[in-house]
């Protein structure tokens, strides 16, 4: 294996599905800050990170912070589980991984429309995976590449859904942590991976049409075709820096 590899869910459930992949039974590793689950001989932690950006970034830092103090740094962090997939492009119980991981909600209201944090000068919105490796993924798992939005307040109206696309042409999926994991792997250096599995479609809530199970199988069955993937790559061999 090449390197370590952390992958951060927001619940347990979503973390279990991963672990799910793997026929190694997986230990809970108590840290300061953190629990992980880590997956015997295969130099990969799971992490239920927290819901929404914040807590994600901070038990993320949290985990990347005692690996690189314990001189066992992590060369990959994921942000994986389910999500709101914007139709007709990411269907229920498809995959989706983020060619682009963007803060949708991070910014000003004006007048005149969104206005995102860059355009007032501050930070970033968007972090860009590593492009070979979102290759690997979509050659591995028949993922769709495309945006991934992070987002503090789930759409909940066809008017948010469409706005959202009328400002991310790109994007094919919704979520809460990918953006907050990814500020964190990239205050330590590291790469960014966001993969997910459609859950429901981004817009009115009708959970009659949840299909949050056929996503967390979709994620597991995922995981069990990606994990060579994760484990071989080597981000110091990549080709698009």
């Amino acid at each position: 294996m090449s390197s370590r590899v952390l992958v951060a869910t927001a619940v347990p459930v979503e973390r279990d599905a991963v672990a799910g992949a793997f026929p190694e039974p997986v230990r809970e590793v108590a840290l300061p800050g953190v629990t992980l689950h880590r997956v015997p001989d295969t130099g990969v932690d799971l992490l239920a990170a927290g819901v929404g950006p914040a807590l994600a970034a901070a038990s993320t830092a949290s985990a990347l912070t005692v690996a690189g103090l314990d001189g066992a740094p992590y060369g990959l962090v994921v942000s994986a589980g389910i999500a709101g997939g914007f139709p007709p492009e990411a269907p229920l119980a498809s995959l989706v991984v983020a060619d682009e991981i963007t803060a949708a909600d991070l910014g000003a209201e004006t007048a005149d429309g969104f206005l995102p944090v860059t355009d007032l000068g501050f930070g970033t919105v968007t972090h860009r995976p590593p492009a070979d490796l979102v290759r690997q993924v979509t050659q591995a798992t028949g993922a769709l590449p495309g945006t991934v939005l992070t987002v503090s307040t789930v759409t909940g109206t066809a008017e948010r859904a469409a706005e959202l696309r009328a400002r991310h042409p790109r994007a094919l999926a919704e979520a809460m942590e990918g953006f907050g994991v990814a500020e964190a792997a990239a205050a330590h250096g590291v790469p960014v991976l966001e993969l997910r599995a459609v859950s429901n479609a981004v817009g009115p809530r009708d959970r009659a049409a949840w299909r949050i199970g056929d996503a967390l199988t979709a994620l597991a069955a995922a995981f069990g075709k990606l994990a060579p993937v994760l484990t071989s790559w080597n981000p110091h061999d990549r080709h698009d820096r």
